[in-house]
C-alpha cells in the first residue's frame, strides 16, 4: 500500500507522522534515512509510555551513526512495529509505510498543526542546503 504523502506532517528533526483516526503513527523521513544510510537496530519505548513533544523516545543506528529519536507530538504510546525491531531495514526500504515506529494517543492537537507538510519539509531541506 502507497502511502498517501499530502498526509504526512514532518518536523525539522526529521521524523514524520500521519493521523489515523485517534491515533499518530510516526517514524524517520526518507531524507534521515538518506542520511544515515543503512539502519541495524533501532530501539523504541514500552507501550504505554508517555511522552512531552521534544522527548527522546528511542534510538535509531545505522552503519554510518546512532542518532536519538525525538517524539514529534506528545501523547502516550498505543503500539510499536515489533517488524522493525526485527528487521530494522524496512525503515531503508520503506520508511512511511512498513518502517513506521510507533503509534501515539492522547496527542495534542495544537502540536500536530505545528508540523510541515511533506512539500514544505522539502523545501526545508532544500533551504538547510541538505
Amino acid at each position: 500500500m502507497t502511502t498517501d504523502m499530502t498526509k504526512v506532517l514532518c518536523t525539522k528533526s526529521h521524523e514524520y507522522f500521519i493521523k489515523e483516526g485517534k491515533s499518530l503513527k510516526m517514524g524517520v523521513t526518507d531524507f534521515a534515512v538518506e542520511q544515515l544510510g543503512d539502519v541495524v537496530f533501532i530501539e523504541l519505548p514500552e507501550v504505554d509510555s508517555s511522552f512531552k513533544k521534544g522527548d527522546i523516545f528511542g534510538t535509531i543506528e545505522s552503519v554510518k551513526a546512532a542518532s536519538e529519536l525525538y517524539i514529534p507530538v506528545g501523547g502516550t504510546v498505543i503500539e510499536i512495529n515489533e517488524k522493525v525491531i526485527e528487521k530494522p531495514e524496512l525503515i531503508n526500504n520503506d520508511c512511511f509505510g512498513e518502517g513506521w515506529l510507533i503509534k501515539v494517543k492522547d496527542f495534542n492537537e495544537a502540536e500536530v498543526e505545528e508540523a510541515m507538510t511533506y512539500d514544505e519539509y522539502k523545501e526545508f531541506i532544500e533551504e538547510e542546503g541538505h
